[in-house]
């Protein structure tokens, strides 16, 4: 396995819809995520996607999100962002998606796509869609690696009423600024904010034309806006400069002897304040939610009201000592240092990618592969055996794998009374387990592990990726395919992923509560499927066998198979031919190398699996055929050509169609000679045990591997 650098780790940063990442109009969270990302080491392989009508984005990274088809009173903007983002992250395959202020949108993705998330709460948890309700906020903790929150108090807000020892994945992680050292200053009193009272505008517009009439030689400046306007400040040394972009802004600040935010709201952070301190202001705050926090170094007012904003607007200007210390220490605020607070981001990145990704940190995984390894059969199903080809391709893809027959213990380890003893089997498998601490554990095609020997594991290997696999059917045509199904479900709420030999959907259909679904081809292996039909002169024309019985090739009491009636009608239109049919009429089943001498022996071979042809589903049959230059026939219905052309496999509609189609290519050598190794070159390429086992570890550890 290719090791990837760290540095190349693909993040996708998702800002709220419609925030203006701008120069323009650009937001606390805008700001926020524009200053990390200019400092992190992750900034070439990081992508920020959001939505603004300007062009002048604050980084270069930024991708535009525009839902111009967007009819709001039919349909949910969220949604359909949701969904476009969906796409590029699928598309793109990210290692990690950051969101920004929406947990509603971190409630629509965890919900869609299996990947690390870290959420960032920029203000009040308690007022926004989606973290008001515990429930809400319980499941925000249960779906992400980390939260970071702007404050301690929006920390507190969240965990006002969640039991605080659940706050092991939070960080209190502060916005950051550049600091520019307090000179140049003039004599200028500044106010930025909105101009209402929730932002203390009445209170500074009192206060501020009492000193501007006290004080001839300072002025004022209002730097905001406000859709409703009711308060007005009247002088001729103050100015209102309106909305104004960020930059000019910050150089104001920097001129500015004072600056005042004299919030009522309370504050998440309070983004204003700390950027007047870092440009060497003597800042005059409330109390207000996290405002205390913007510095050590300003004046808190004791009361919010317009007299103790007057007498701490005069102290400051008739003590210029007091005034250019605090101006001083404020320009060096350390705990908003960016470039600090940025390296404590990239490396709680790193510590995710460590812990989930193994791939990073290593080739070689090891893997405890369980299955029934077949002693209980004397090995009659060697050559078939799914297992066996997982446990070669994990090998070959230089992966170390320890093998464990769940059935075969329980047959060579009964107790006294000849019953097998499934304690022990737990014990063996928690042994086992420590001593072999293994990265993944994959089964398949059992129901032996306890559920609390599985939640020991973990308690064991908390980074322990757990993956099953199954390949019969699960399709509800078939009286065993409920069997099937439940045995799947009844892990599934424990493992992390479910590979199935038929198309998700089908068992959506059954059970729609099983998530992490994959589709994976039977594959083929080439120390297994090591013939080449094609080039001998087999005597036999079709060739197909059933498993019916051991003994005897009889159905068991009560059961039925329409494959029977099915063959019986081919034969008969089909007479001509020279057909070797087993686990049919009189004829066992066939095992071993025997099946493998008879398969051989064929020119061709019927694909025909149990209940109705069902989208994507094949047995192991289907490997052994087509993996062993038998040319090869399948119902159309299967949809197999998704995978495979005329030129690899022949399609055939009903069983009419099939009949024709044998005798033909009976007729033709040549064509089926091409036909059948075409396929077995397509199935090789396709779906060897190589290409197979690396799909399922990508998808097992989280990849975004589109499939084969």
């Amino acid at each position: 396995m290719i090791l990837k650098k760290i540095k190349n780790l693909k993040i996708a940063t998702i800002l709220p819809y419609k925030e203006n990442y701008s120069f323009e109009k650009a937001s606390a969270a805008s700001l926020w995520v524009a200053e990390f990302f200019k400092n992190s080491k992750f900034r070439h392989s990081n992508i920020i996607y959001g939505y603004t009508k300007s062009k002048n984005f604050l980084t270069k990274n930024y991708l535009n999100i525009n839902l111009k088809s967007i009819n709001s009173k039919f349909t949910s903007s969220t949604k359909e962002y949701c969904n476009k983002l969906i796409r590029e992250i699928n598309t793109k395959n990210f290692d990690l998606v950051e969101i920004h202020n929406r947990p509603l949108i971190l409630f629509k993705l965890a919900k869609k796509i299996n990947i690390r998330f870290i959420f960032y709460f920029h203000n009040d948890p308690l007022s926004m869609k989606g973290s008001k309700k515990v429930s809400e906020r319980l499941f925000i903790l249960k779906n992400v690696e980390k939260i970071i929150f702007v404050s301690e108090w929006v920390k507190n807000r969240f965990f006002s009423d969640i039991d605080k020892k659940l706050n092991t994945k939070t960080e209190v992680i502060y916005p950051s600024v550049n600091s520019q050292s307090a000179s140049k200053k003039e004599k200028i009193i500044t106010f930025v904010g909105r101009l209402n009272e929730s932002k203390g505008y009445d209170m500074f517009s009192d206060a501020i034309i009492k000193i501007l009439n006290e004080f001839p030689k300072w002025r004022a400046l209002s730097i905001g806006d406000e859709d409703r306007r009711s308060i007005y400040i009247n002088h001729e040394r103050h100015k209102e400069l309106g909305f104004i972009n960020h930059k000019k802004t910050l150089n104001i600040l920097n001129k500015s002897e004072i600056a005042v935010v004299p919030s009522r709201w309370e504050e998440p952070f309070g983004r204003t304040a700390l950027e007047a301190s870092s440009r060497g202001c003597a800042t005059i705050i409330s109390n207000r939610g996290g405002l205390t926090e913007t510095s050590n170094h300003v004046v808190i007012l004791k009361k919010l009201d317009e007299l103790n904003l007057y007498k701490e607007l005069k102290r400051l200007i008739k003590n210029s000592i007091f005034r250019k210390k605090i101006q001083k220490l404020s320009s060096k605020n350390i705990k908003h240092n960016i470039v600090e607070n940025t390296k404590i981001i990239d490396q709680m990145r790193e510590n995710i990618f460590q812990k989930y990704n193994f791939n990073i940190l290593k080739k070689r995984l090891k893997i405890i592969n369980l299955y029934n390894q077949g002693q209980k059969l004397n090995h009659r199903l060697y050559n078939i055996s799914l297992g066996k080809k997982f446990t070669n391709g994990f090998i070959r893809n230089n992966h170390d794998v320890l093998e464990i027959s769940d059935r075969d213990f329980l047959k060579n380890n009964k107790s006294f009374n000849l019953i097998p003893n499934r304690n022990n089997f737990q014990r063996y498998l928690l042994d086992s387990f420590k001593n072999y601490n293994p990265d993944l554990l994959f089964f398949g095609h059992t129901k032996n592990i306890d559920l609390n020997t599985i939640d020991e594991f973990k308690s064991h290997n908390k980074n322990l990726i757990i993956s099953q696999w199954n390949e019969d059917p699960v399709m509800p045509s078939l009286d065993y395919s409920l069997t099937n199904i439940n045995n799947i479900s009844h892990y599934a709420n424990i493992v992390d992923h479910n590979f199935i030999t038929t198309e998700p959907n089908v068992f959506k259909k059954q059970n729609s509560s099983v998530k992490n679904l994959h589709f994976f081809f039977v594959p083929v292996d080439r120390n297994i499927e090591c013939f080449d039909v094609y080039k001998l002169n087999p005597m036999k024309d079709i060739f197909y066998a059933m498993s019916h019985g051991v003994n005897r090739a009889k159905l068991k009491k009560g059961k039925t198979d329409t494959r029977i009636n099915f063959l019986n009608n081919l034969i008969r239109k089909i007479d001509n031919i020279n057909y070797d049919f087993y686990g049919f009429e009189n004829k066992e089943p066939i095992w071993g190398d025997n099946f493998y001498k008879a398969l051989v022996n064929s020119k061709m071979g019927l694909n025909l699996s149990r209940g109705l042809p069902t989208k994507y589903y094949s047995s192991n049959r289907i490997a052994s055929l087509m993996g062993n230059g038998l040319l090869t026939f399948i119902d159309k219905k299967t949809q197999m050509n998704d995978f495979f052309n005329n030129n690899e496999i022949i399609f055939y509609n009903d069983i009419n169609d099939l009949s024709e189609k044998i005798k033909f290519y009976k007729r033709n050598e040549k064509s089926r000679i091409k036909i059948a190794k075409n396929g077995k070159k397509k199935y090789f390429k396709l779906f060897n045990e190589l290409k197979t086992t690396k799909y399922i570890i990508d998808k097992s550890l989280g990849n975004k591997t589109l499939l084969y």
